[in-house]
């Protein structure tokens, strides 16, 4: 209750409008299909059972309407989740953020407005946490193929990248190309090979 009534302050602040706030998964499907949101915020835990039922609803949404962005908010890690959010649809306008980073207000705002345009958000822990893990199938990227795809992973624009490691455009563009490559990801719409991207990085 506290964390929803935050938000909805929060985001009248900066200017945006809550059509809605409800309380169970039951009446987020209600209200979504009562207000046709432009972006639906929830928590992957919410009543009864405060177990997954708010990550179970967003992966219903999205199977019924696949173009509607979904920031899910969760207190851990869980890479599971992220990546059962990016396979419902073609994973673009998904975001899954760990709750501590509404703390950092920049950072959520951005990774809201982002994923409400159709991009891809992934919260930089995670990120951080599967750069730990066995890195098959990215072992045939080289360490800054793989910084790079960490990189596109937190939903950052090719500018973005190339400001994060001080490099040209055209760079984060050869090396986007070069690991498309090495994963084995098909020439097909650029946003789309992104996402699978992720998703592979998700699940090495």
């Amino acid at each position: 209750m506290l964390l929803r009534e935050g938000l909805i302050g929060l985001l009248a602040r900066f200017g945006h409008q809550t059509v809605a706030a409800v309380g169970d998964a039951d009446a987020l499907r209600d209200a979504v299909a009562a207000h046709d949101p432009d972006i639906v915020v929830t928590d992957v835990r919410m009543p009864p059972g405060f177990q997954d039922e708010g990550l179970r609803a967003a992966v219903a949404l999205r199977a019924e309407r696949p173009s509607l962005p979904v920031l899910v908010l969760s207190q851990y890690v869980q890479r599971s989740y992220a990546t059962e959010l990016l396979d419902v649809g073609d994973g673009t306008g998904v975001g899954y953020l760990l709750k501590d980073r509404i703390g950092h207000i920049e950072e959520f705002l951005d990774a809201l407005t982002r994923v409400a345009a159709g991009g891809t958000v992934v919260d930089p822990e995670v990120v951080r946490q599967l750069l730990r893990r066995r890195r098959d199938p990215l072992q045939a990227l080289t360490p800054r193929e793989r910084e790079v795809l960490a990189l596109v992973a937190e939903g950052r624009s090719n500018a973005s990248i190339a400001r994060a490691l001080v490099v040209t455009e055209a760079a984060v563009g050869k090396h986007i190309g070069n690991i498309l490559g090495k994963l084995d990801l098909p020439p097909a719409e650029d946003t789309h090979r992104r996402v699978l991207a992720v998703l592979a990085f998700l699940r090495a």
